[in-house]
This record gives structure tokens, sequence and C-alpha cells, in this order.
């Protein structure tokens, strides 16, 4: 197929500075899990990136000292020259694709934890440290000299390391060139105090330095906070940041843009919607003749030529996008758009570094498998035998596992209970601000209607005894999990007292429109990701008076990992929900129910007359355990393998669901390994696999 005549302009050549990007994608910056501790795997991963068509593939925050030690997090190191092979690495993977590679330089002043180096922490001036209850010294004019030294020195390294574009950070709340910046944090009263000419030298100063470095075969990238979306507290998009772009508009090789901390550039789609950052980034390209990136979680071509035929951006800048489907470019460029993998926009992506683990994504299971396991998000091994497969269960562990096996060249049958595809996705998807969620259905769907060797067979309810009859070799059960309506969870073992009547519900029971018909309504949340407090807010947009009680100490608290904690504990309160934390459900009478405190407070009454458990879910495991409890019949019916996958195995994210089928389906006729390491590790410095 041909590319669209409409997206060439998408794929015209760029110059920056000394080196030129051959069409406008940009993998901006973003963080990985992998870093310095396994730079094979964060080489292949980029490698892939570069292979699917970015034309620039940028690293993650890369500290250049080793007094700027933000572990426990993995992030980069370019603290000597040791740490040179491992970017080198990236380097070749990049370049091995004809794209550019970019690395973002950091000291991360204030925001850095030095647990490792056990340096104290620098900033402008004296004041405690963003995340960790010790404090920075303010830094003297030596120690600016030397933060300079360090940056040059590291960008020194970087050019040996093979990289073409060398950034300069000052975003995310997370840098010291930033931090020099801000009013709030900028007390000085010296040349880089005071008015925002002195508050800007230091940044003008490291973009010289890096300049007269290596600028004359690397080009030099200023990664920006526009706005920080704090009022006159930060900088603003309509106030300071442009005088900052004003007043150094033609001094960097390309201007990275974007709104500021992280949760608001990273924003969730429940809460967000692309190209949510439009508004503040727009002024930039008015004020210099220079290249600008920006981001906005984009996947549509026709917004990406409208940005550039705007003047609002020179390239479409993308993390999660590019983590999504990595060959979104290529696809575009032949002709495919139909087959990104778009973005979910519920950063699980983020999760992997916030948990300093691997990175992972949703929509693409081969994200951080790239090295370890060998996946390609693209390419799979053809099948290895003729074995007909049924996947009973098309939610997103079944659809995955049908689309990857028919990719594969097998015949597969995917048959589901029910007239409509994708499982929990079908609901979760309606849930407040969930919409775009629907994705990992409507493209596992629409690559199954291009596979000729999979049938699907809607409104299908099979039975143990049908699969008998049916003759397949092998049978893969997708059958999902229901959430428990009794209280059983992290905090409960048995039952709760009181929560086996009529007035007791389960998100699915709201997912599925059986509302609570009495008020008030209390939701139970133990289960501390966003569940709980979707239905709070389905419930309250509703009209129904909710109180929204957890045993955490803050609603929805694993959501810190996916920046979306402050969002959702902002929207409850806005919604009117009540909300008790660190409290525990004792019993329901069916008019109040009996809570407990964590920290030993006496007990306390609170009127209910229907509660909402979200505490745990049940795997649909009945039709497994009646299959398997005859291997003599499944001998006799042919079937050589019954496998459960997604959360009729385990329970998890729709991550886990769509990364349990993909597996299945790669590791389908795949060599015996027995209790072997199923994956690449390093281990003190040897690659074992």
């Amino acid at each position: 197929m041909f590319r669209d005549p409409r997206y060439d302009l998408l794929f015209e050549p760029v110059k920056i500075g000394p080196v030129t990007a051959k069409n406008r994608f940009f993998q901006v910056p973003h963080c990985n899990g992998m870093g310095h501790h396994n730079p094979e795997g964060h080489a292949a991963m980029r490698g892939v990136k570069a292979e699917g068509g970015w034309a620039v593939v940028s690293t993650e925050e890369v500290e250049i000292h080793h007094s700027g030690d933000v572990s426990p997090y993995i992030e980069g190191r370019l603290w000597d020259d040791r740490d040179i092979p491992g970017h080198a690495l990236m380097c070749e993977a990049v370049h091995k694709h004809g794209a550019l590679a970019a690395i973002e330089l950091t000291h991360n002043g204030t925001s850095v934890s030095n647990l490792s180096s056990r340096e104290p922490a620098i900033g402008p001036s004296h004041q405690m440290t963003n995340y960790y209850p010790w404090q920075a010294r303010a830094m003297d004019l030596e120690d600016i000299r030397a933060y300079r030294r360090w940056h040059r020195a590291a960008a020194l390294r970087a050019k040996r390391a093979g990289f073409d574009i060398v950034y300069v950070y000052a975003a995310h709340d997370l840098s010291i060139a930033l931090h020099f910046l801000q009013r709030r944090r900028n007390r000085r009263t010296d040349e880089y105090g005071g008015p925002l000419e002195n508050r800007v030298r230091l940044l003008r100063e490291l973009i010289e330095d890096t300049k007269e470095a290596i600028g004359d075969t690397c080009a030099v990238a200023v990664r920006f906070a526009v706005d920080e979306k704090m009022g006159t507290d930060g900088l603003l998009h309509d106030g300071e940041a442009r005088d900052v772009i004003g007043l150094l508009a033609e001094l960097p090789d390309l201007w990275d843009v974007n709104v500021s901390p992280w949760r608001h550039d990273s924003a969730v789609s429940r809460f967000s919607e692309e190209g949510h950052q439009d508004h503040y980034i727009a002024f930039v390209k008015q004020l210099t003749t220079k290249p600008v990136v920006g981001v906005g979680r984009y996947t549509s071509p026709d917004r990406m030529v409208q940005l550039i035929k705007r003047g609002v951006l020179d390239f479409i800048g993308a993390a999660r996008p590019s983590i999504a489907d990595p060959f979104l470019p290529r696809k575009i460029e032949q002709g495919r758009p139909d087959d990104i993998r778009e973005c979910i926009g519920c950063n699980i992506c983020v999760s992997g570094d916030m948990t300093m683990s691997a990175i992972r994504c949703t929509q693409n299971p081969t994200m951080g498998e790239e090295w370890r396991k060998g996946w390609h998000p693209e390419i799979i091994p053809a099948k290895q035998s003729n074995d007909r497969i049924l996947v009973v269960g098309a939610g997103p562990a079944g659809l995955e596992a049908a689309r990857a096996l028919g990719q594969r060249g097998y015949e597969v049958h995917l048959a589901e209970a029910t007239a409509e595809l994708g499982g929990r996705v079908n609901k979760e998807s309606k849930l407040p601000g969930l919409a775009v969620w629907a994705r990992v259905r409507d493209y596992r769907i629409h690559q199954l209607s291009k596979l000729h060797s999979v049938e699907i067979y809607r409104d299908s309810h099979l039975s143990a005894e049908q699969i008998l009859d049916f003759g397949f070799e092998r049978v893969v059960l997708a059958t999902g999990a229901r959430w428990r309506r009794d209280g059983v969870g992290r905090s409960h073992w048995k039952p709760v007292p009181g929560l086996d009547g009529a007035h007791s519900f389960s998100p699915d029971d709201v997912m599925d429109g059986r509302l609570p018909a009495r008020d008030p309504v209390l939701v139970f949340d133990d289960d501390h990701y966003y569940m709980g407090s979707l239905v709070a807010e389905r419930l309250a947009g509703e009209g129904r008076s909710v109180t929204l009680v957890t045993t955490g100490d803050v609603v929805a608290s694993w959501t810190s990992n996916t920046l979306e904690l402050i969002p959702i504990n902002t929207q409850l309160r806005r919604l009117g929900v009540t909300v008790i934390t660190a409290h525990s459900l004792v019993s329901f009478d069916g008019e109040e129910v009996l809570l407990a405190s964590n920290y030993g407070e006496p007990e306390r009454r609170q009127p209910a007359r229907a509660v909402v458990s979200v505490t745990s879910r049940l795997p649909e495991e009945a039709l497994y355990r009646e299959l398997v409890a005859d291997p003599e019949r499944l001998v006799a019916a042919g079937i050589t393998s019954v496998t459960r996958i997604g959360d009729c195995l385990a329970p998890g994210f729709i991550a886990h669901a769509v990364y349990s089928g993909h597996r299945y389906a790669r590791e389908l006729d795949a060599p015996e390994i027995g209790d072997a390491v199923p994956f690449k590790r390093v281990v003190y410095g040897t690659v074992w696999s």
C-alpha cells in the first residue's frame, strides 16, 4: 500500500543544527525502568522504535554526576567514561535504522535522593528536597562552575557514545536548570537570582557550554516547561516562560516544549484529551525560527498534519504513543494508519518507572520484552504445528491470543458467550472518562477481521461437553473474572457480615446498570486502583449520595504510580463524594455500616442503605475445572492442552490480560524449558539466557 499524499508533510526531512532528521516523527525522552540497570534491554527497545520509523529516538533523563543520583528510580547515567559503552549500544541500535539518537542530560537538583551516592542535594537556595525529608544546600558560585563543568563533560561523553542530539533539560520541575528559573525556588541575590535576566543566566550558559563542546557535529536541544499549571507561583505560558523563550529563542538548535510537572505532561486520558497541551505550546514558534517539538498523546495523522500546517510544531513528539506502537510512523508511511495501536493514556507505562521495573504497556505487550524475550511488536514466528485452537472468551486476553495466533498462521476459533466482543473492556470503557480504553478492543477486532485463519462465534456459551465434542487439539480459556460482593479482599479474609443481601453490590453490577435504588450509598474500596473512584463517580453522576470508604490513607493510592492520584481525589471532592480514609468495613445492617479505623480509633457508624464492594475478583474457572477433572476424556477427545489465560488465570490489570494472551500465542509449540528462567537477564555484568 502507498502513503496517503495528505500525510506527505509528515515525511519531510527537517534540519536540526548540524544534523538532519529524515521525517517529523520525534520520540521524546521518556523513562523506561531499564536505564543504567539494563542497557541491553534499553538499547533493544529504542532500536525497535527506530526500525518503526521514528526519525529521532531519545533516552530517558540521564544523570550527569553522582551528586544527581535519583535512586531507587532507574534512569540513565553518564557519571564517567565507564557509562559510555551502555549508551553506545543504544546509539548503534538507533543508527542501524537511519534515525538520530538523542540524550537528555540532567542534574535533578532538589529532586534527587542521592540514596546511593550519599552526597548532599544541591539547588539554587537552601530548601527542602522535593520528595525526601532532608534539605538541599544552596549552590555557591564554585558549585555553579562545577555543575557547568559536569554538564560539559557529560555532553562530550555523549558525543563519544555516538549521540546526534544532546539535551539541556529544564522541565518537569526536575532539573537545576529549571529550578534556577523558578522564583519560588531561586531566592538568590547574586547574578543568578532576582530578575528573570539573572535567573535565566544558568540555562543560557549551559546551552552555550554544550554548543561549544559538541555543537560542531551534534545538535543541542532544550526541553523546557512553558507552563507549570500552578498559577503565578510557577512559570506561565503567557508570562515568564514566554519571556524565557524570547531571551533564548535562537540559541539552541531545537525547542522541546511541554507543560509541567510530569502528571500534567503525561496526563491520563481519563482527565485529558489528545492535544491537551496545544493551547500552552502554540506561542513558541512565533518567537523562534528553530524547529519545535511538542507532545499531546497524538495518534491521529490528520491531527499531526494540522499542527504542522498551523505552525504549532515542526516535529510530532511522542512518548506514550511510541510505546503503544513503535511502528506508528511506518504504518502511516505505508498507508496503514488503521493498523496503529493507539495509546489509551492509562499510564501503565509510567508505572514501570514509578515501581522501578521494566516498562510495560496495555496496548503493546511486547514493550520491554524486545531484548529479554526477543519479542518484536510486528513480527512473530510462524506456526510450528497444525494444531487447531479454540479460544473461549473474547475479552482482552482472548482477543489478543486469537490475534497473535492468527498472525502466526494457526487455525483459531474464537467463541464469545455474548453478542459483543471485548469482555471487561466493554464495561470499563463506559465508565466516566475511560472511553478511549475501548481502543484495546477495537484494535484487536480490526486486526482479527483481516485474518482468514480466525473464525469468530458470538452468542456462543460453550459447555464442557460441547468443547470435548469439537475435537480441537488446543483449548484456551479466557473466561475472565467477576468482582466479589462479600467484601473479601486485601483486608478481609472472610465475608463481611451483612454483604449477602439485596442491597450489596459489586462493580460488575454498577457497570451493568444495576444501581442501588436507596440512598445513601457507601463504596468500600480495598482495591486502591481506579475502580473504586470510578464507581463512586458513576453513582454521584446518577444523583446518588455517595460516601467512599477506603482502607488506604488516600483514595486510589496505587494511582500515584500512574500520575492520577491528585486528579482522582480532586474529582471526587468536586462531585460531592464524602471520603473516609484509613477505615475498614466491619459490618452492614441495611441502614448503616460499622467502620474500624486502621489506627486504633473507636469504631464509628456511617449511614448507608446500600454498599458497593470494590475488593477483589474471582476467576470464572468452572469450565476449566470441569474440563481438566477427567484427563482421560481429554485424551479421547484429542485435546492435548487446556490452558487458562488472563483474568481466568489470575485477575489483574487489562495490561496483564493482554500480556497473558500474547504470551500464550508466542510460546505455543515452543521447546519446553522446565524450571529455567524464561528470559535474558544481566547478572554481575554477564548476560545469561
